[in-house]
């Protein structure tokens, strides 16, 4: 087992700090980059590493690929960071493999898109300051005690996003959140062997599930202090600028609640018209994976069991091969398949999504509301800043995203995107946008689903050391 330096790393990377029930996502720019690598010098001894456990507030730092330039970085060591990282998010490529049409199109972003439209348009992000605390006051408390030392230390704040995990985890939907989430080999407490991962799908500097080390971003013109990196484990001539880092997704993805149970209820609504309220749930159930309380359709297919579920402890290959119980199609189904992976056996089903896992993060924006087929109507926007971890942005989240979330023809279905993520606005012609409920003795299809989610901004980050952080300030 390789052997994990969680001091080196900041720990939201490998923990997901349920205590701290409120963040504020801090979008900065640098606009002095000397003031503001002596800011991040004072910043460095704040920051929440792998070993801290703290009771009250936790601080952790990430930078885009425009953020490290600014901040001094050359383009010779520039270059070194992935291809994905350094493009950003709203390309036209990229908008084009993660499905960011219409309304969620990059131009209408009000945060990190382009800047085609004007009533959005924003400058580069830099820096995401992050401030977790165990409520909102203690939150704020120390956000303001940062907020005030921004200006005098060549920051602009750009703009301030505010997210909180709502009463028993659960997101605007209605359904119990952050269950499914992998293992890292060799950090806390072990796990079932199908759902533990090795570090290097996650944190670089380590071997992943191919055995070797995903390629990681490295310093091959000598700037700043280069004896606070280590030297890399393929050329140790060049300093490893990525190990005990990770490369971090963050999409602000605002939730149609009223549209979700809206549509479930017409869709299941009685002969006479009236509301079949276990219907539309058990139908809402069908297409996320999971009933409200979070319970597994793979193990309560009929009805959920009520209380709180995190239970995580199933696959599909022996309890529902034909996806009677949990739909092929379904969100939890497609973005992690298990040990039923297409038509491979369930050992080497399991092998090839471990490939492909992601580490999540996220917590819901706007006037908390747990959704329900009687309870809809949220005071305002609401949504979920969504954020993942992984050590290869295009095979890890980007593969999930395009090839099993959007991707129409997933596992022997033709034209099922992902219900909850996949399913664009104005669907391209020609295409329609179906979920099939598999069941006999013929299948059950929802057609013309519609779109519940829309993206309104996002960037990718890269989440470097504790050591990155300090050589940062040396350049």
């Amino acid at each position: 087992m390789q052997t994990v330096n969680i001091k080196d790393i900041q720990a939201f990377a490998i923990r997901g700090y349920g205590r701290m029930r409120n963040a504020r996502y801090s979008l900065l720019k640098v606009e002095d980059g000397a003031l503001a690598r002596k800011w991040l010098a004072g910043l460095l001894d704040q920051i929440t590493d792998g070993t801290q456990k703290p009771e009250n507030n936790c601080l952790n730092l990430a930078v885009t690929y425009h953020g490290l330039k600014a901040l001094g970085m050359v383009d010779a060591n520039l270059r070194n960071f992935s291809r994905e990282f350094r493009e950003g998010m709203a390309t036209e490529h990229r908008q084009r493999l993660l499905g960011d049409f219409d309304t969620s199109s990059p131009e209408n972003w009000r945060w990190g898109g382009r800047t085609a439209n004007e009533e959005h348009k924003e400058e580069n992000i830099h820096l995401l300051l992050m401030v977790f605390g165990k409520d909102e006051a203690t939150m704020l408390a120390e956000y303001n005690e940062h907020e005030s030392n921004l200006a005098s230390n060549g920051l602009k704040l750009m703009k301030n996003l505010d997210g909180v995990l709502l009463e028993d985890n659960k997101e605007h939907f209605g359904f119990r959140d952050g269950i499914s989430q992998p293992r890292i080999k060799g950090v806390g407490k072990p796990g079932h062997a199908n759902n533990t991962v090795e570090p290097g799908e996650f944190l670089l500097g380590y071997k992943n599930e191919y055995g070797v080390f995903p390629d990681t971003p490295v310093i091959s013109e000598a700037q700043g202090d280069m004896d606070l990196l280590a030297n890399d484990d393929e050329d140790p001539s060049k300093k490893n600028f990525g190990r005990n880092g990770s490369y971090l997704v963050f999409r602000q993805m605002e939730q149609d609640v009223d549209k979700f149970w809206t549509f479930m209820k017409e869709k299941t609504q009685k002969a006479d018209g009236s509301i079949d309220e276990e219907a539309s749930i058990k139908m809402a159930a069908k297409m996320v994976g999971r009933w409200p309380s979070g319970a597994p359709l793979a193990k309560y297919p009929d009805a959920d069991p009520g209380g709180l579920s995190d239970d995580d402890d199933f696959g599909y290959h022996d309890q529902d091969a034909d996806g009677h119980r949990c739909p092929y199609g379904s969100h939890l189904r497609r973005n992690n398949p298990r040990d039923a992976f297409e038509d491979n056996g369930a050992a080497h089903s399991i092998r090839l999504t471990k490939k492909h896992r992601i580490i999540r993060r996220g917590r819901s924006y706007g006037e908390p509301i747990v959704g329900s087929p009687t309870n809809h109507s949220p005071k305002g926007e609401v949504g979920l800043h969504f954020m993942c971890f992984n050590a290869d942005l295009s095979k890890q989240f980007e593969f999930v995203q395009h090839t099993w979330a959007n991707f129409p023809k997933f596992q022997n279905l033709y034209s099922d995107p992902d219900p909850i993520i996949g399913t664009r606005q104005i669907p391209r012609e020609g295409d329609v946008q179906n979920f099939t409920i598999q069941d006999g003795p013929v299948n059950q299809t929802v057609e013309n689903i519609e779109q519940f989610v829309i993206i309104r901004g996002g960037a990718y980050f890269f989440f470097p050391s504790i050591a990155a952080l300090n050589y940062l300030t040396t350049l």
